[in-house]
């Protein structure tokens, strides 16, 4: 049979131009930024992907790592599934290899206008290993610890270590004795829009644009403009302002946010972000992590109630707690950490020691769990409601759910409570997660799902009940 060769030409040609446009649009695709999902802007998604940020590491400042030892760490979060990292740009000495931005002379001061190669080169090295790996980061800009009590009298910024400025050109003392959070040092009230302190503000730009010229070649980098403040507003706003129009100059898409220090959601101080999705296209609530039981619950779903009308991702970017810290033992953690998650975050992360479980045993068992849970459903397609679980104690259970497909049931301490769902007796699979070994308990098993169901634990571990239709 003769083939007419117009017709042949034809097809061969639409098979071609399919070709060449599904490759253009998985190109395009693979070059978009980390930015807020465009079918629910409550979740991210990189690359045009939605995805749910998990991450647990074990230093803040992971770019001051030597690469011999930060390489293995990135593998290692890579291969448990942690996908999220923070990175604060702080210098203090803690672990005694961390290094800071500018240039040390002879003499032994610092010249705020020469940079210190081999610190950025650390920079530079930590993004191209972090987007080889598609682990997304967020880089909070200044960290207020950087700059008082014992940190401050070695600090370049300090007039008497380097030779840019003097004490009374600066306005700085020679100490800063008390807590970051008394927001005493005037190195957070140089801005234009506060006391226009040229002579500290130019170094401080000088620092930032620095800093810009290496971030926004990427696309897996979130903004954050302070650690935990408790600030001038202004500060926020101006910096805020200023990386989006660098960004925008550049044509590039970011997404900022800030960090109030204040461990109460509902407190004035975190409107400063919530009331403004024009200026911060992300809310970040790590300090709700310092709350216990159904306390964090609560203030979280309150929070994503509050921006309801403008919905943006939520991030904790800190989950606290650790049996070596103050601020609530490893039990803690996990169980914030998964009332997050289960709640509708978009990111949760275990904080580094000590205050937190880092990338340890514990924390590397959640993420695989979580992991295993998004192979049967994806928290981003689900919505947090516990008002379907009836005889439920405080604390005891809470759910998550894409109503009459899938329900995922977090147990703190076991449990039993009624699912309350009227499906008709359809036929579900349950399947239970082992918090305690990132493990199914069994095979999936043929469950049928009527009006207020059941649900009880195994036993009085932390579970989680993963239901889906069969």
């Amino acid at each position: 049979m003769k083939v007419n060769k117009t017709v042949l030409f034809l097809i061969i040609s639409i098979f071609f131009v399919g070709t060449v446009e599904g490759q253009s649009l998985i190109l395009f695709k693979s070059r978009r930024p980390i930015q807020p999902w465009s079918k629910n802007p409550s979740f991210w998604e990189y690359k045009g992907e939605p995805l749910i940020l998990l991450g647990g590491s074990n230093d803040d400042n992971l770019f001051q790592w030597p690469e011999e030892i930060l390489i293995p760490h990135l593998d290692s979060m890579k291969l448990v599934g942690a996908n999220y990292v923070r990175n604060t740009l702080s210098d203090r000495k803690d672990m005694g290899f961390e290094l800071y931005p500018f240039k040390q002379l002879e003499s032994g001061r610092y010249d705020l206008n020469e940079w210190n190669d081999e610190y950025w080169k650390r920079f530079e090295t930590f993004l191209k290993e972090t987007a080889k790996r598609d682990i997304i980061v967020q880089i909070e800009l200044w960290d207020r610890f950087d700059y008082s009590q014992k940190n401050w009298p070695p600090h370049p910024y300090n007039p008497d270590n380097n030779i840019n400025y003097s004490k009374e050109e600066s306005g700085f003392s020679d100490n800063y004795p008390d807590h970051a959070g008394s927001n005493k040092q005037p190195f957070f009230f140089t801005s234009p829009l506060q006391r226009d302190n040229e002579s500290v503000f130019n170094f401080q730009k000088k620092f930032i644009d620095k800093v810009l010229s290496y971030t926004l070649k990427h696309r897996h980098v979130l903004y954050c403009i302070d650690n935990e403040t408790s600030g001038d507003e202004n500060w926020s706003s101006f910096w805020a302002d200023y990386i989006q129009s660098v960004a925008d100059k550049k044509n590039k898409k970011i997404c900022v946010t800030e960090m109030w220090d204040n461990w109460d959601m509902r407190t004035d101080i975190h409107r400063r972000t919530f009331d403004h999705p024009e200026k911060y296209q992300f809310c970040e609530v790590s300090q709700n992590t310092h709350q216990k039981g159904e306390a964090v619950w609560t203030n979280f779903q309150w929070v994503r109630n509050y921006i309801r009308e403008k919905p943006r991702p939520i991030n904790i970017v800190k989950t606290y707690g650790a049996d070596t810290g103050r601020y609530g033992n490893s039990k803690d953690a996990v169980h914030r950490w998964w009332m997050h998650l289960i709640g509708g975050a978009a990111s949760t992360r275990f904080h580094r020691p000590n205050s937190g479980l880092g990338l340890n045993e514990l924390a590397v068992t959640s993420i695989s769990a979580a992991r295993k849970i998004e192979s049967v459903v994806k928290f981003y397609v689900m919505e947090a409601d516990n008002s379907l679980l009836l005889d439920r104690a405080e604390h005891e259970a809470y759910l998550a759910c894409k109503p009459g497909e899938a329900y995922v049931i977090f147990f703190p301490n076991g449990g039993d409570v009624r699912l309350n769902v009227d499906l008709g007796n359809s036929d579900f699979e349950i399947r239970w997660m082992d918090i305690s070994t990132g493990e199914w308990q069994t095979e999936p098993q043929l469950f049928n799902l009527g009006n207020s169901t059941r649900i009880t634990t195994p036993d009085k571990k932390a579970w989680v009940a993963v239901l889906k239709r069969a």
